[in-house]
């Protein structure tokens, strides 16, 4: 099979196109032939020795990707059956392999795909959507008419928590550039921030729950617009010490979350993209033999949405 390795952290040249034997299933695993998968920061941060590495570096051969969609070509359980078109985030924050024409999953990862959406969307509802979900009913559990403020609405994160947090019945304001307003408003948002010069002190504490995909500087304006009680998920650098410190002092509640793998949360998304109450937005799509263009325009930090790749 065709794959994608990484023999050490650095740049995009780092991304070395190999032919590897296709990878044996165990008991409970199935074989994925892929046909999209999606890239998220986390990718490109673990290519250049951030992110996951750490925990990953000694694999040999190192291959990077967590988000799949793709069709069971091999099964050892007994919840697939070969032909069944399924999605999902592997082994994430291990090892997930995905950057290859086969990928070995445990079932329990996995959810079947919705007839109504294409491979690419599907593998665009991955690691984004189960981050989002998790957030936002596991964590923070959303209840109907609470205020939400979702950070950086059109990005990956951002744009599917936006639309998840109102299938919730929240009542949600997304923060972008003022050049998405209009997309994040398509998305359902009630209301748009235009981070650029935005008064976070004078802009009183109005928010239930804030949900943090940007970090640094980004948590303490969160904390000036959360109410006592309220609470803010930080997903990219965690909230440090002194930020917790903060957040107790205005008697507000800190997380940091690191999304995992879930066959059942992948299930209840593949209900909402089932129904429609959440559409990922595509904004790119390569062929596998570019992934390194693709980390490229990941790198940007101007993705508006997901980027996809083919197989």
């Amino acid at each position: 099979m065709k794959a994608i390795i990484l023999k050490e952290a650095g740049s995009v040249e780092n991304l070395e196109y190999v032919e590897l034997a296709r990878p044996a299933i165990n008991e409970g695993e199935v074989l994925i032939k892929v046909k999209a998968i999606s890239i998220n920061p986390v990718d490109t941060k673990s290519r250049s020795g951030k992110g996951v590495y750490g925990r990953i570096k000694t694999e040999n051969p190192l291959i990077l990707g967590w988000d799949i969609s793709g069709i069971v070509e091999e099964t050892k359980s007994s919840d697939f059956k070969i032909g069944d078109e399924v999605f999902g985030m592997v082994n994430f924050p291990g090892h997930g392999k995905a950057y290859a024409e086969f990928v070995a999953v445990p079932a329990n990862q996995l959810a079947l795909k919705p007839k109504n959406i294409s491979f690419e969307d599907a593998a665009a509802s991955t690691l984004v959507a189960l981050t989002a979900y998790q957030a936002l009913v596991h964590n923070a559990n959303i209840q109907e008419g609470q205020k939400v403020l979702v950070h950086a609405a059109s990005g990956g994160v951002g744009h599917i928590a936006v639309q998840i947090a109102k299938h919730l019945g929240a009542k949600v304001t997304g923060t972008s550039s003022a050049k998405n307003k209009d997309f994040v408003l398509g998305l359902g948002a009630d209301s748009h921030i235009d981070y650029h010069g935005f008064d976070w002190k004078s802009a009183g504490r109005t928010f239930d729950f804030v949900l943090d995909t940007i970090g640094g500087d980004n948590i303490d304006h969160s904390l000036e617009v959360t109410k006592e009680g309220g609470s803010i998920i930080s997903i990219p650098t965690g909230l440090n010490e002194e930020v917790t410190s903060k957040a107790n002092s205005k008697g507000v509640k800190g997380y940091f979350i690191l999304v995992q793998s879930s066959g059942e949360d992948m299930k209840q998304i593949a209900s909402f993209l089932e129904s429609g109450a959440v559409k990922p937005h595509v904004s790119k799509v390569f062929p596998f033999e570019q992934m390194r263009e693709a980390h490229l325009e990941q790198e940007t930090g101007r993705t508006v949405g997901k980027i996809v790749i083919t197989l």
